[in-house]
């Protein structure tokens, strides 16, 4: 399985990049796909017999169909019930994070957890977390490794601490939160395929372990932390902070897409 964002993809480094309906976005569209691409190829040279990307970004409907490789398949649009990780409680024998990128309040290219700039932090059980070591976390308690991280070098490195088995692919170095040095797609193209041929050797579905977690979410303003603090079991853990603890990651994943979803409705213009 592919979990398949886009600020990590080749090039990527500003908004327009990433945003559906924008000449930028219409370009990266291309290079994301063809990221998505060399993984598969990577993948399938490795060994695996099937390969299912699941979009992941925004809209979650970005990759080119009609150029994907076709010895994948892709699960795209919005509302799934794991979002990102829709499709690893079906018996896969690993994932991919390709085109990942580091956590809100962390240096690296488009940097941020599930909301793009209204939320400075999210900690999973004590732990600074991005969304690749929310989801590492997941794919863990289902038995699924995680092979193969791809996106700017302090992605990496942040994977490097929360999969340390898994291969890393890096595309771009960060330069700053919108600027990057950026290798050309034939380049991250070749390493993105060798990283992912490699990983096929840690493939192979294992034995999960359910327990209970607990998330904590800062955001920049009071309002979005009262507004989350409504749901029940969701209380506050600071003037910006609400925490909550769940039975398993799977729910623990399921209440912190509903704590998102508040705190994104509570945005009011570009006072946030």
């Amino acid at each position: 399985m592919i979990s398949a964002d886009m600020e990590g993809a080749t090039g990527v480094t500003w908004t327009a990049d990433v945003v559906p309906g924008t000449e930028q976005w219409q370009r990266f569209r291309r290079v994301f796909t063809g990221d998505v691409n060399a993984c598969v190829a990577g993948l399938a040279e490795g060994g695996a017999g099937e390969v299912l990307v699941n979009e992941a970004h925004s809209s979650q409907r970005n990759l080119l169909l009609e150029e994907l490789d076709t010895r994948a398949r892709m699960l795209t649009g919005r509302h799934k019930p794991l979002s990102m990780m829709q499709g690893v409680d079906s018996g896969v024998d690993g994932v991919v994070f390709l085109g990942y990128h580091a956590a809100a309040g962390a240096e690296g290219v488009l940097a941020h957890t599930y909301l793009e700039n209204s939320i400075t932090g999210v900690w999973l059980d004590g732990v600074h977390a991005s969304e690749g070591r929310l989801n590492a976390a997941l794919a863990a308690e289902h038995g699924v490794p995680v092979l193969l991280v791809t996106g700017d070098d302090r992605t990496c490195e942040d994977a490097a601490d929360y999969a340390p088995d898994a291969e890393l692919a890096v595309v771009k170095e960060c330069v700053s939160r919108y600027a990057a040095i950026c290798a050309p797609p034939q380049v991250t193209a070749e390493r993105i395929t060798a990283a992912a041929r490699r990983a096929m050797s840690r493939a192979g579905h294992g034995r999960g372990e359910v327990r209970a977690h607990r998330i904590e979410v800062e955001f920049d303003a009071t309002h979005l932390a009262d507004a989350a603090a409504v749901i029940p079991t969701v209380e506050p853990a600071g003037p910006r902070r609400v925490g909550f603890d769940a039975a398993s990651m799977t729910e623990a994943m399921k209440a912190f897409k509903i704590v998102t979803a508040i705190a994104a409705g509570a945005v009011e213009g570009i006072y946030g």
